[in-house]
Parts: C-alpha cells; structure tokens; sequence
C-alpha cells in the first residue's frame, strides 16, 4: 500500500510529524512531498536541507517538491492515501477553493481525482478565525478526513489550531476504511 506524506511550511510541527513518518514507513511505502517552503527555508526549528535528508532517508526516495512532480499522482494512481500534514492555513485555504499552485496542493488535487482518502493534520494561528470557514468546506468534502485537532494554546493563540499528529497513523487506518475517527475536536 502507498502513502503520499506532505508537509507544509508549519516548522514548529516537524519534530511531532517526521516521527509518524517513521511509524507509517514500517507498514507503507511512503511518497514524502514538501511545499517549497516547508523544503527550502531555514528556521529557528532546523535547517531545511536537513529535514529534506532525513525524510529521503525513512522514507527511501526522493521528496517531490514541484508542481511537475507531484501531477503524475493522480493519472498513475500513485497513492492509496494522502496525508498533509502540517496543513497551514494557507494551504487550508488553497484545498478549499480548488487553488493548485504548490507541490502539496497538486498532489491533493491529483490525488483526489481518484476518489481515494486525503487526510489533513492542520497546524494554522488562525483556525478558529479566518481559516475555520475553509476547516469547515474541507469537512464536508468527499473522501476528505481530518486528524483529531484542538487549540495547542487558547490562552496565548485563542484562534489557534494544531492536530494531534500522534493520531495520524489511526486516522489514516480509519479513513482507508472510509471512516473519520472521532471526536475531531479533542
């Protein structure tokens, strides 16, 4: 079985996704697919360069970052599941409105052509404020399934949104079965 794994430019999430990339790589083959950002810039979280490496290195080939690269995923029927994870707002906001203009949001949309599950973990500042209309589009979508997800820091970010990444691997058994785990909001 074959995964597609996205990562978007949420930098303070990596640390909590690279490891559910290390669990799913033991049951699939995984295809890892990075934003430009999320592949090229440098943050106070790690140099770009070196998540790049480490993800080639579990998942065992090379990270598709451009649009070009990631079309092929829906006319090949490349993947059984698609995950983004992070999801930004941004990128939140692109899926919702059908906007293809990263690597990450090609895949979802070559993807989802072939009426096959895409999960989202999102990781946005603001998901209980402008992003939470695109949450709630996504949501009803067909074959769309969301990683339980709740605010990582009501007082400081009341708007703020983040999924438990450590629930990606059951939400993905679950939405293979066509099925969204519960309760989204924990």
């Amino acid at each position: 079985m074959t995964v597609g794994f996205a990562l978007c430019g949420s930098f303070c999430t990596f640390s909590k996704v690279i490891p559910q990339i290390e669990i799913l790589a033991r049951n699939y083959e995984i295809y890892p697919i990075m934003s430009p950002v999320a592949a090229e810039c440098d943050t106070r979280f790690g140099r770009a360069s070196d998540f790049v490496s480490r993800i080639e290195e579990i998942c065992q080939m090379p990270v598709i970052t451009t649009i070009a690269g990631a079309e092929p995923i829906g006319p090949k029927k490349l993947l059984d599941a698609l995950i983004i994870a992070p999801a930004t707002g941004n990128t939140l906001a692109k899926l919702a409105l059908g906007i293809t203009d990263t690597s990450v949001t090609m895949a979802a949309k070559a993807h989802l052509r072939n009426s096959r599950p895409l999960i989202i973990a999102p990781s946005t500042n603001d998901g209980l404020f402008t992003s939470a209309k695109n949450i709630g589009l996504l949501s009803s979508m067909k074959n769309v399934y969301f990683v339980p997800y709740s605010q990582d820091d009501a007082e400081g970010k009341p708007a703020s949104l983040v999924a438990h990444m450590e629930k990606i691997p059951e939400t993905l058994a679950l939405a293979l079965e066509g099925k969204q785990i519960q309760p989204i909001l924990a």
